[in-house]
């Protein structure tokens, strides 16, 4: 845990904390920036290993800059009805391609467990790491976080701390 702005609770509750935000929310926000023009995209992912996995086109806007760039940031939140209840992650850190092996077999696999839709979409074609890219022109991403903040109001306007999420 690093520095805390506000008061709450022990470092425990608090990786509990951001444990179950990271496993009930379904997208996170990549956001990036080159020559003073900033965007951002709301991406689903996988969390393995530290990090948030996610299929991409290449060729997209969010994908090409943070590979250029090297840097990233991005966030995750819940909904919330008021300030009060505003709790997310602000991250920034590095997106890496994961070419295909064990590891991307493993992420490829969360990913269709945790977004059954998927499988709509793929039809009677192939589920393989390889199928789903070619169908989708996309290829498997991992945003590494760096640096991360939890912040939550509900234990007053402006709660943060960094957490680590390795």
């Amino acid at each position: 845990m690093g520095k805390v702005h506000g008061q709450g609770p022990p470092p425990e509750r608090i990786r509990a904390l951001t444990e179950e935000l990271i496993q009930s929310q379904s997208t996170f926000t990549l956001a990036t920036c080159r020559s003073g023009e900033a965007w951002a995209a709301p991406l689903y992912y996988v969390f393995r290993s530290g990090a948030f996995h996610f299929f991409s086109d290449p060729t997209s806007r969010h994908v090409r800059e943070a590979l250029e760039a090297g840097r990233a940031a991005a966030s995750l939140y819940e909904d919330g009805e008021g300030w009060r209840e505003i709790r997310g992650l602000q991250m920034e850190g590095r997106v890496e391609v994961l070419g295909i092996g064990p590891e991307a077999l493993e992420v490829m696999g969360a990913y269709l467990r945790r977004f059954p839709f998927v499988w709509d979409l793929l039809g009677s074609e192939s589920s393989d790491l390889e199928g789903f890219q070619k169908r989708f022109r996309s290829r498997l991403y991992r945003f590494v976080p760096e640096r991360t903040l939890y912040m939550d109001n509900r234990f007053g306007l402006g709660f943060r701390v960094e957490v680590s999420l390795r």
